[in-house]
């Protein structure tokens, strides 16, 4: 039963393609502005989607509502330090740059990025940085994004251009976080590993590795895959249908050593957990291809939403999310759209944090 719950968020609305269906409103207090200590004290709301049963725990808890031979499966994805601060070179105003992916096949220092303010920095112009770092934007993308090729000291370099985009880049938050966050390492997961994307995989950011640890001695494992996440995390659903909202391709990677724990844990009639949305992603875009899984690397576009028939995922760890997403719907898909919005009614009325940095919400 849901235990305090009022009226959902988004109120009775039928249409699971409108984007207004998974609209709430969130008192601004609770958009949580720095991440919990420990990680693993953030709160866990506990969604049993046969019964529609909530229950409040912690995270560091977890493990309470697992069984020996389930698999965790992370997104071992490391954000990039891809914000940078420079100043266009003809005016001096000022210019950044979120940086959100290499594009090796227009040059090995060219890069996909979000400019502001795009409309003043077109291409040919230049964008200076601090030691010796130059941006000449090329081109244009469709998503009003732009194409950057770097330099240090007028040299093409990769390895010096990475440098210098490492030396002076700077963490990426979210932009409705404005705590300055003291410590980098607190926006990266404790099992990231392989760099490239321009926000964290959030729903990992709760686990420590003595949590891992014990959830491993009570036999529950852990799996990575990768997914870089993109352009899409930044960018609102500007219509009304979400069938008229195009997600962007997103890089992704399942090697053997994942697939065969998947498929062994569904063999043995374990379940397969996903920690976070992206990992969700990166499961589904694979189960399309055939189940059992098989080894994959490369794009996916799949843009999960209500009727969506899931094919890999048994059950998900992730945090709250931002009214009127993607994300929003992905989860709707996978517990039902009121179901999802009564739980967040719930949290809400129970004063849960929200968004990147708040608590987690594991749905059964």
């Amino acid at each position: 039963m849901m235990d305090g719950a009022g009226e959902a968020p988004g109120g009775d609305i039928t249409d699971l393609n409108s984007v207004a269906a998974y609209d709430y409103h969130l008192p601004p207090d609770q958009i949580a502005q720095t991440p919990a200590e420990p990680r693993d004290s953030s709160r866990l709301l506990v969604l049993n989607r046969a019964t529609g049963s909530l229950t409040h725990s912690h995270f560091r808890d977890i493990g309470q509502f697992l069984h020996a031979g389930d698999l965790l499966v992370a997104n071992e994805s490391r954000v990039l330090p891809a914000r940078l601060h420079g100043t266009k070179a003809a005016t001096g105003a000022r210019v950044e740059i979120l940086l959100l992916a290499l594009r090796p096949e227009r040059g090995p220092t060219t890069w996909e990025a979000l400019v502001k303010p795009g409309k003043r920095v077109r291409p040919g112009h230049r964008v200076s940085f601090p030691q010796g770092l130059v941006a000449e934007i090329t081109d244009t993308t469709p998503t009003e994004g732009r194409i950057v090729r770097f330099t240090v000291d007028g040299q093409p370099d990769p390895a010096l251009v990475e440098a210098r985009l490492r030396a002076i880049g700077e963490m990426p938050l979210p932009p409705y976080i404005r705590t300055k966050l003291d410590d980098p390492e607190r926006y990266q997961t404790v099992y990231s590993h392989t760099e490239g994307s321009a926000a964290a995989p959030t729903a990992g950011l709760h686990f420590t590795p003595e949590l891992i640890a014990q959830l491993d001695g009570e036999g529950i494992a852990m799996a990575k895959v990768t997914l870089h996440v993109g352009l899409d995390t930044f960018r609102p659903v500007e219509v009304a249908d979400l069938r008229q909202h195009h997600l962007h391709s997103e890089a992704i990677a399942l090697d053997r050593v994942a697939a065969d724990a998947i498929n062994a844990t569904h063999a043995r009639g374990g379940r397969v957990i996903a920690v976070g949305t992206t990992t969700v992603r990166t499961l589904e875009s694979v189960a399309q291809r055939g189940v059992p899984l098989q080894p994959y690397t490369g794009p996916t576009e799949i843009f999960i939403t209500p009727g969506f028939a899931f094919r890999a995922t048994d059950a998900l760890i992730t945090n709250f999310h931002l009214p009127r997403s993607t994300l929003l719907a992905m989860i709707s898909a996978f517990a039902g759209r009121d179901l999802v919005m009564q739980a967040y009614a719930v949290a809400i009325a129970a004063g849960y944090r929200f968004y990147s940095f708040g608590d987690a919400m594991l749905i059964l």
